[in-house]
């Protein structure tokens, strides 16, 4: 099957820089909503002068319970008729103490973390959060739902964190180092195909809304879309 995994859309804690991982969670900004209603047209290969190769219309919608996923998901199901199911497990990768901050030491410690999981270090715990162990073990279960499914080309609209850890260790032909070194915008598209073993293989990154980089916002702070060669210095006095 062909899984996409997209990025939601934008929001005020993204722009704010904040590690907002808690449901319900902001609901999206106005740029957020013009990224969600372009993604239909986008997957359809519509969108004027998008180089989006590998682009499939899915035929199965899933969400996380946060409302941002959500929000996200509305054009799309409007668009191409589909309901989309709610899977609790594909929601970010809880921040614990760290939550609703935006200080340069509280974002290298939850990037830091997220990575190393995606590198096969799972024992590495976020304060008073999850370890890798304990996010693979709910994602990997959602990911198992989605494929029991029978789609063939599955949407699965979930959270910056969460796609680049969960690919850059489940994807076969990438390593822990090339999700901390690839951003993933607000509706970013993640695509990856499964074999008969259910291996996974990424087909495509696409870092940028995949409606086009005119939907960028290069003022936002945005702590999730960030490589390790952005992460702040501890020592500084905000994020940057």
């Amino acid at each position: 099957m062909r899984l996409l995994l997209l990025r939601h859309g934008q929001t005020s804690s993204n722009v704010l820089g904040l590690l907002d991982t808690d449901a319900p969670g902001p609901s999206l900004t106005e740029l957020g909503e013009e990224q969600a209603k372009e993604v239909p047209g986008a997957l359809a290969g519509h969108a004027p002068g998008l180089q989006l190769p590998h682009a499939r219309v899915p035929d199965a919608l899933f969400v996380s319970t946060v409302l941002r996923t959500q929000q996200t998901a509305v054009p799309v199901a409007q668009h191409l008729g589909l309901r989309g199911t709610v899977l609790p497990g594909v929601r970010e990768v809880e921040a614990g103490a760290l939550e609703d901050r935006s200080d340069p030491a509280s974002v290298r410690t939850y990037l830091e973390a997220a990575f190393s999981w995606a590198a096969g270090d799972l024992d590495r715990r976020i304060p008073d959060g999850p370890d890798g162990h304990e996010f693979f073990a709910r994602f990997d279960a959602a990911i198992a739902e989605v494929v029991a499914s029978g789609a063939s080309c599955a949407l699965v609209v979930s959270h910056g964190m969460a796609i680049r850890a969960w690919a850059g260790l489940r994807a076969q032909n990438i390593d822990g180092d090339y999700a901390a070194t690839h951003e993933l915008d607000n509706t970013g598209l993640v695509t990856l195909d499964s074999d008969a073993e259910g291996r996974w293989t990424l087909v495509d990154w696409h870092a940028e809304p995949i409606m086009g980089a005119h939907l960028v916002d290069e003022s936002a702070v945005d702590p999730m879309k960030r490589t390790i060669a952005e992460l702040p210095h501890p020592s500084g006095s905000a994020v940057d």
